[in-house]
């Protein structure tokens, strides 16, 4: 037993050597570009990168049992805090000690797994109280001058790489060890066969096209010869002269011409179906080839969850100790088996889930007692196949749930919203924000969290891989963390649409749906076109917009066809011009020129060879809700009609606002006419004719809701556009107006005069 806890701490330290010297060397480059930047926002960002390294590597060591490389990385992380905060002034001496720290990490990197020695302890604890110093404003030079941890020798016979022992394998002479370096450029090359494949079809659909074409000429031809005949006999009927003789001639020809061309044709034809059936052989069999390689080597790269959770029930066990708590793991569906590549850059999002269940999830067991909980908490890893090409990581604890009101305190603190905002918030929107840095509903900062990174590492990693996470919490019931992932990573499904002039690929992960949407059924609520499936009313964005292109002339007026993105809990409708097809893709980075170009993920080259951008769906989603409101297009055919006089009825009690309507839409050429209440303006719309109402909904006598109730009840003004402006928003209000009938619904604290004509001209 002892025998195989020893490989596999082998194991561990090995992957462990790797990944903490990314974390460095990210660091110490981090760094040297820190020390040349001024202040400002471009600094900051780079304090947040180097501080987040530090949080993985403290994270990373911790999970191997380093303690002495894990206190050095919480106070690093410390520093890089006040820096961030601007706590800590950035001086050259403190820079050296940075660099120093560096330097130790590196030396207790090379020594991992060895016996410690007792200088290295003490000048572990040495660095560590010159960086708690530094934290403290204390210059960093006149502190302990212990030297910085170095490695230590190894025992004499001693290997001085832990992964040394693998060389040779237990698994017997079946087996061998390849870098995975090497195993990487194969797969690499091997997904590069995706395009010769994918063209390989579209010649085949070239050539049976080009067939079709031909069976069509030979048709018409068919068609045209009896009439040249007629015309021919015509000729020898008529009276002959010079000019109907040479006519008479050169038709002769051209028809023993055709009459010649059959077999010509025929060889044609049976040359063209040749050439597609061999085609189509040639591409199945490359189809086969490809597939069967491609399968391969994936199957080479896939490694069972359990090569990463087998550390976590000896972490729970000591994070639970060094808390005072009682936990109890339960880890489903770790035989489930996915690219290593992706195994592991999730590594540290599931590591900081499962501190984060710890530390803040699950209670002391007095505590749970009060609460009639068993003393042992249950934390849950659950694995699972999901719609066959992706993966499902549920993280849950049975603990405290998330606290909406601290997490909306959190984020007001740090101003990332005023607290009106916040108000509005609802459930879901507010726990979103525990993914935002810096967001932690921790009253104080400790080894575990605290800082509010951990979430928002999660969520990028997870979004870079192609994923989607959400949250659901119930208070004194628990909180639970589901992520999504694709199986494997560089080829995908992908849903190709058009937009504009230009053809875009859709992950298909993220594609909930595809409907067609009739424009009739198209409403606008608070500035925004708004459409309703399977019951739940979802935002409409034209992806044009979204992606700030033109876009296609003539799109149908009478429907739209649109695309559901779904991330997390969220959803979005957006409008394209066409879906063309789904298949296959192979996503390209698009350089280190373009490492983060917004709403793109990358390219693919097409059987056509066309290259198609590939659409990053989180940033999609983020960019149409950041729109203040969608354009709007017309309906029922109807060019976007001119505001020549058309006569509208504004109902405003408030003299400012009434004034300020009129005022604008005057400017745009209507024909305006005013009432200070509901009553007033149903007096007036009974004695004449409008074309629409703009109301608001707070009036004496008769408000906006009740008047709009009133003209969809009366028979003559009940197809008459409302359109409702009004300082009410919250949703009740919005669907009690939606309710009564109005076709617009307009906060006036988002009011804008361009949005009001949009939605006037749309629907008069």
């Amino acid at each position: 037993m002892a025998t195989n806890n020893d490989d596999f701490l082998k194991k561990l330290l090995a992957t462990f050597r790797i990944e903490a010297d990314e974390h460095i060397q990210a660091m110490s480059s981090g760094l040297v570009a820190l020390e040349k930047m001024p202040a400002g926002e471009q600094r900051s960002e780079s304090v947040e990168r180097i501080y987040r390294e530090a949080h993985s590597l403290k994270g990373a060591a911790r999970a191997v049992n380093l303690s002495a490389m894990e206190s050095v990385c919480h106070a690093l992380e410390s520093v890089f805090a006040g820096l961030k905060n601007n706590r800590v002034a950035a001086t050259l001496a403190l820079f050296d000690l940075l660099h120093q720290t560096l330097e130790a990490l590196r030396g207790l990197l090379d020594s991992a797994g060895q016996a410690k020695a007792g200088p290295q302890k003490q000048a572990v604890a040495a660095l560590v109280r010159r960086l708690e110093a530094a934290l403290q404003g204390a210059p960093p030079g006149v502190q302990d001058a212990s030297p910085p941890p170095s490695a230590v020798p190894a025992e004499p016979g001693a290997s001085a790489d832990p992964a040394a022992g693998l060389q040779t394998s237990s698994r017997g002479a079946g087996t061998i060890r390849v870098r995975t370096a090497k195993l990487d450029a194969v797969m690499r090359q091997t997904e590069e066969l995706l395009a010769p494949r994918l063209a390989a079809g579209e010649r085949g659909r070239e050539l049976r096209e080009l067939g079709t074409t031909l069976v069509v000429w030979k048709k018409e031809l068919a068609k045209v010869r009896p009439a040249m005949r007629a015309v021919e006999r015509s000729f020898g009927q008529a009276k002959k002269t010079n000019g109907t003789a040479v006519a008479q001639r050169e038709l002769t020809k051209l028809l023993e011409y055709l009459d010649a061309e059959p077999p010509l044709m025929k060889l044609l034809e049976d040359r063209l179906a040749k050439l597609e059936r061999s085609a189509a052989h040639d591409h199945r069999a490359l189809s086969a080839m490809v597939d069967g390689l491609l399968h391969d080597v994936k199957e080479m790269h896939m490694l069972p969850f359990s090569s990463l959770l087998e550390a976590f029930p000896g972490l729970a066990r000591e994070l639970a100790r060094d808390q005072g708590k009682q936990v109890e793991l339960v880890i489903r569906g770790d035989e489930i088996e996915i690219d290593r590549r992706i195994l592991e850059q999730i590594k540290d999002p599931l590591n900081h889930l499962f501190r984060n269940c710890v530390d803040h999830g699950v209670e002391p067991p007095a505590a749970r007692g009060h609460k009639g909980k068993p003393a042992h908490a249950t934390l849950t890893i659950a694995v699972a196949h999901k719609d066959g090409n992706k993966v499902e990581i549920l993280v849950a604890d049975d603990g405290t749930g998330i606290d909406v009101a601290k997490v909306k305190a959190a984020a007001g603190k740090l101003g990332m919203m005023s607290a009106e905002e916040l108000e509005k918030l609802n459930e879901r929107e507010a726990l979103a924000l525990v993914f935002q840095s810096g967001v932690s509903t921790s009253p104080i900062v400790t080894d575990l969290s605290g800082r509010g990174l951990g979430l928002a590492i999660v969520r990028e990693r997870v979004e870079q891989l192609g994923g989607t996470i959400a949250l659901e919490t119930q208070p004194d019931r628990g909180t639970s963390f589901c992520i999504v992932l694709p199986l494997t990573l560089a080829t995908f499904r992908g849903v190709l649409v058009r937009a504009g002039d230009q053809i875009f690929i859709i992950p298909a992960v993220s594609v909930e749906r595809v409907a067609l949407v009739a424009a009739k059924d198209i409403r606008t609520v608070e500035n925004r076109e708004t459409i309703a499936l399977d019951g739940q009313a979802l935002s409409l964005a034209h992806l044009a917009d979204v992606l700030e292109i033109a876009r296609a002339p003539g799109e149908p007026a009478d429907h739209a066809q649109v695309v559901v993105l779904g991330l997390g809990a969220g959803r979005i409708a957006f409008r394209v011009d066409a879906v063309l097809a789904e298949q296959e893709v192979l996503v390209k980075g698009l350089g280190r020129q373009l490492k983060r170009v917004r709403n793109l993920a990358g390219a693919s080259v097409l059987g056509t060879g066309q290259v198609v951008p590939v659409l990053n769906v989180p940033d999609l989603m983020q960019s149409a809700m950041r729109s203040a409101a969608s354009p709007l297009v017309s309906v029922a055919g109807e060019p976007l009609a001119p505001a020549a006089k058309r006569a509208i009825l504004v109902a405003e009690d408030s003299i400012t606002s009434r004034a300020l309507i009129k005022n604008i839409l005057e400017s745009a050429g209507y024909s305006v006419t005013t009432a200070v209440d509901g009553v007033d303006a149903y007096t007036a719309l009974k004695a004449g004719a409008f074309d629409l109402v703009v109301s608001d909904v707070e009036m004496p006598r008769m408000d906006g809701f009740d008047l709009t109730a009133k003209l969809r009840s009366d028979k003559r003004l009940a197809q008459l556009p409302v359109v409702l402006v009004t300082a009410l928003e919250s949703r009740e209000h919005r669907e009690r107006g939606i309710d009564a009938g109005a076709n617009a619904y307009i906060v006036k604290s988002s009011f804008d005069q361009s949005n009001l004509l949009e939605i006037v001209r749309r629907l008069i």
